[in-house]
């Protein structure tokens, strides 16, 4: 259970009005089940206790750094709690746009072996190295789901914002246009700035209709005194090619608009070389543009100001964004990390919403590009996702950088494996016979496995990656007796239910006791206990030399096996040729080699399913101080301290002094702590 809860706003002066848009009688947006999530925010953000796992560095230990592992709503209580005030948030939540999304994952060489490569198998293209996908998070909700998660975390997030504070939310066309309605209510009208469009990949053709090339970028600030810097965006070869005037010495120019016709403001009322009107500038400033030669006469008499190409800075930023690209395959800053966005376009908003020292924040945090291009700027970051690999991914980014942070784990009861989304495909095949019925019990149960004296009995398994169902309290008891019971078969006569905390045992059952059906037993179990069985440890051997070098012997993990094994199963083997199910005997047909498939091999030591090594030679215990590593890189060449280096890794780290304990890392992200 959660520590504490954490208000979403101080607690209101006595007698001083309270203006806040939840507390309004009825919601600007309304939707299924957009009432209940007032609920949850009148309790406040659920706090829960912080391990330090990682300290990268020397943070000062008053607001440092920090890359979070742990929801949004979890990190902001904490933040809250430690009253640090957000300048900035950018998020690039989940897009609901019904995908699952995956890490490619790719096979490193053998260190044995890698030295003897020959040059042109350094160069193999990507898609010939050795590579299997694994799920990173899934986007599959349903759209009023989907708002209640997001106005939860919204809430959240402005309860940490500063006074001069700006968000921006980055989305697509399948949701944007319900969220920029969610964030009128959550920041008010008046703070919203603007729709910016990023023209986010080349015009392409759809099937039917218009190609959706954009996305869109939703900006509000938390007032109506923001920070916001003037940036630029550069000028378009239609408008350069317009500067055709040209001085004597050579200066090609363009004729500028000195009136203050139109514009916004009074401007200034005055007669100058015959010619009156109202002027952008005062007298005096144009008297020294005509003494400097940068007026120019028209035929007509009329007096327009010369533009220089030369001087030209750019063009003041407009909401249309479409100099800048995405992240191709062969760009430096690729992390392989799905939905990852370049760091061109975090670049301007950070320059535009922020100014040095200020706290940056990115709660769906990704590959750590928000926080990467925070740390280059001179501002302070603040990294958070759930998902393992976003945290591996930002911290690898970050330290190669030479930034200094801590890396904080938030102890909510749920130990996952990697995300979210692969932790619930394990916790379905931990369940002994769960077996997916959806056709006869409906999406809203995991499956079913059978009872022999009972029969069918359906599961239900908290969404681990939706924090409103991990809390069995009375609302969701309800809604799983009287909206998700009856639709099953009359046939059942036992559900189980899962949950990962319970707000107040006594009371769930006396409810359940009260409300459901005589004839359907309802059995709750701890899922905490399943969870212990998820996360287990992979086997490694390391030796230890007099000069403190670590030599890797041999690397095993049955989880990454089973899932090579299954790879080649499925890719590797054509096991009904021709469409037919059987022979002509009623045998099924004999399993047929792909033509042209080379399975992925992994040698007896295993060596080339290790992605990254590190020694602590500071402490046996506690955070972790990473004194030496090698992050080896998909094509099996060494980083090494964060540099980069042409060397393939030999399967051995040195290290500056007697190392007390080894850190490793997988290439699905699964660590491993050997003392030494």
């Amino acid at each position: 259970m959660p520590v504490d809860y954490i208000p979403y706003y101080p607690q209101p002066i006595e007698g001083q009005a309270v203006l806040d848009n939840f507390v309004r009688t009825r919601r600007l947006l309304a939707y299924r089940d957009s009432d209940k999530v007032l609920r949850r925010i009148a309790r406040g953000m659920p706090s829960y206790e912080l391990d330090t796992l990682e300290t990268v560095g020397q943070p000062p230990e008053k607001n440092p750094n920090l890359l979070i592992r742990g929801e949004c709503l979890s990190a902001c209580a904490y933040i809250k709690a430690q009253d640090i005030e957000v300048d900035l948030v950018y998020i690039d939540p989940p897009f609901a746009s019904g995908a699952d999304y995956a890490k490619k994952i790719y096979v490193r060489r053998n260190p044995k072996v890698a030295a003897a490569m020959a040059k042109a198998e350094e160069e193999l293209p990507d898609d010939q190295l050795r590579a299997f996908d694994e799920k990173m998070y899934g986007d599959i909700w349903t759209k009023e789901d989907y708002l209640n998660w997001l106005y939860e975390n919204l809430m959240a997030i402005k309860a940490v914002m500063s006074a001069n504070a700006s968000i921006y939310v980055h989305l697509d066309w399948h949701i944007g246009h319900y969220v920029k309605v969610l964030m009128d209510e959550v920041f008010g009208e008046d703070c919203f700035q603007n729709e910016i469009i990023w023209k986010c990949t080349t015009a392409h053709s759809d099937a039917e209709f218009y190609g959706n090339n954009f996305n869109s970028i939703y900006f509000y600030t938390r007032s109506l005194t923001p920070t916001f810097n003037e940036v630029q965006q550069p000028y378009d070869d239609e408008y350069l090619a317009r500067f055709k005037c040209k001085d004597p010495d050579g200066r090609l120019w363009e004729s500028g608009n000195l009136t203050a016709k139109g514009l916004k403001g009074a401007g200034y009322d005055y007669e100058y070389r015959g010619c009156r009107s109202l002027w952008r500038c005062p007298l005096e400033t144009m008297k020294r543009l005509d003494s400097e030669g940068r007026l120019h006469i028209t035929k007509t008499g009329g007096i327009r100001l010369k533009v220089y190409k030369d001087e030209l800075k750019g063009m003041p930023c407009q909401a249309l964004w479409a100099d800048i690209s995405p992240v191709n395959s062969q760009a430096s800053e690729r992390a392989d990390y799905a939905t990852q966005k370049p760091e061109s376009l975090l670049e301007r908003i950070i320059s535009a919403s922020s100014n040095e020292a200020s706290v940056v924040a990115d709660f769906f945090g990704g590959s750590g590009v928000t926080a990467a291009v925070a740390n280059r700027l001179g501002r302070r970051f603040i990294h958070a996702d759930v998902g393992i690999n976003s945290i591996q991914t930002a911290r690898d980014r970050l330290q190669a950088a030479g930034a200094a942070f801590n890396v904080l784990d938030v102890r909510d009861g749920v130990a996952l494996f990697r995300n979210p989304v692969q932790t619930m495909d394990k916790l379905r095949s931990l369940i002994t016979g769960l077996r997916l019925d959806e056709a006869e019990l409906g999406a809203f149960w995991a499956g079913a496995f059978n009872d022999s004296r009972l029969g069918l009995v359906p599961v239900y398994l908290p969404d681990l990656k939706d924090h409103t169902t991990k809390v069995l309290d009375i609302p969701l008891v309800n809604t799983i007796l009287n909206g998700a019971m009856p639709d099953l078969p009359d046939k059942v006569k036992k559900v189980v239910v899962y949950y990962v905390d319970i707000e107040d045992r006594a009371a769930v059952e006396a409810f359940i006791k009260e409300n459901a059906s005589p004839d359907c037993a309802v059995e709750l179990r701890d899922l905490k206990e399943l969870l212990s069985e998820v996360v287990l440890a992979d086997e490694a051997h390391v030796s230890v030399s007099a000069e403190n070098v670590i030599t890797f012997e041999s690397f095993h993990s049955d989880r990454l096996q089973q899932k090579i094994a299954a790879y080649n199963d499925k890719h590797g083997l054509n096991c009904y040729p021709n469409g037919d199910l059987l022979d002509e005997l009623g045998r099924p047909p004999e399993p047929k080699p792909v033509k042209g498939f080379k399975p992925i091999e992994i040698s007896e030591d295993g060596l080339e399913l290790i992605e990254w090594v590190s020694a602590d030679c500071t402490a046996a215990e506690g955070p972790w101080h990473s004194d030496a590593e090698i992050k080896i890189d998909k094509r099996g060449l060494m980083i090494r301290n964060g540099k980069k280096t042409k060397d393939f890794w030999d399967a051995t780290l040195a290290c500056p002094k007697a190392p007390k304990r080894v850190k490793l890392r997988s290439i699905a992200g699964d660590e491993t702590v050997l003392q030494v």
